[in-house]
């Protein structure tokens, strides 16, 4: 790795001097964790659907056009089940927990794999603006209501013949065994209009913004609004240009309209920063694993 050591101390007195820190992550910061869509982790977990389809990583088979809804079921409750129930492979949140869980801080993220939650941030101080994959919801919707869904993926994991171990990892079967299908009566059914239900994330304009996701919304303006002159430090951590008007824009327009705020972002590439804000901004493009790390 380079040598970011310079970076590094001015992140750690930036965080040290700060009144609050405002986290905002991407799917860069749960790659950097481990959770990889495609290779290795991949072929462990979808090797039947590799070699049965030629999908060659978790994304682009969630788009594939599979037979049936059962055989659909059967790559997406694997997809859900190992993205969100199972640990990720490296403590990076829980490292990223250690930097501020004794500052005020939030956490505004558009990554949907709880891995906050699991590593120990508080769950009012967290806002996951574009769903979650341990949330089912009417796929109309005709509500908006979410469901909880891990009762129900293990059922369409034990249809597969997969079992879920005492640590919560995945027990694959001989390949023999092995299936790719659920039973039709654990496809997802909406107990209010009886249409199918869908994973909770948000792709068009039918994501539901439950009650929770209000909640959590308003929590976040809140703690902006009573911050909005402090020492407050905006950590972006594995943000892209996908959806730069949910964390990265913003948090751009914040530092700059207030003096006292610094900007901090670690990312693998599309590390920028207006020239506005480049005095208070620390901008390191690098693995985020190892830049926490550093930070300990």
């Amino acid at each position: 790795m380079k040598d970011f050591s310079a970076d590094i101390e001015k992140i750690k007195e930036a965080l040290n001097k700060a009144d609050a820190v405002v986290i905002g992550a991407g799917a860069g910061l749960s790659t950097a964790a481990g959770f990889s869509y495609a290779g290795e982790r991949f072929s462990t977990f979808f090797r039947d659907f590799q070699s049965k389809y030629g999908i060659k990583d978790m994304y682009s088979g969630g788009f594939y056009p599979f037979p049936s809804t059962e055989e659909f079921w059967g790559f997406m409750s694997r997809l859900i089940y190992v993205n969100r129930y199972m640990d990720a492979p490296k403590d990076t949140y829980d490292r990223l927990f250690d930097l501020v869980r004794y500052k005020d801080y939030f956490v505004i993220t558009t990554n949907v794999d709880h891995c906050f939650q699991k590593a120990g941030f508080d769950k009012k101080r967290l806002f996951y603006t574009q769903g979650d994959y341990g949330l089912f919801q009417c796929k109309t919707p005709c509500t908006q209501k979410t469901y909880d869904n891990m009762e129900q993926v293990t059922l369409m994991l034990k249809d597969q013949n997969i079992a879920v171990d005492e640590s919560g990892k995945l027990k694959y079967p001989e390949a023999e065994e092995s299936k790719t299908a659920i039973a039709s009566e654990h496809i997802p059914i909406c107990p209010v209009c009886g249409e199918q239900m869908t994973v909770n994330l948000r792709s068009d304009e039918r994501f539901v913004e439950d009650e929770g996701w209000h909640q959590a919304n308003e929590r976040y303006y809140d703690f902006l609004s009573a911050r909005r002159n402090t020492r407050i430090v905006f950590f972006e951590i594995g943000v892209g240009f996908n959806t730069p008007m949910i964390i990265k824009y913003p948090f751009w327009q914040m530092t700059n309209s207030n003096s006292n705020a610094r900007y901090i972002s670690l990312n693998m590439g599309d590390i920028v920063c207006p020239p506005e804000i480049s005095e208070r901004s620390i901008c390191i493009d690098a693995d985020a694993d190892q830049i926490i790390r550093a930070l300990q």
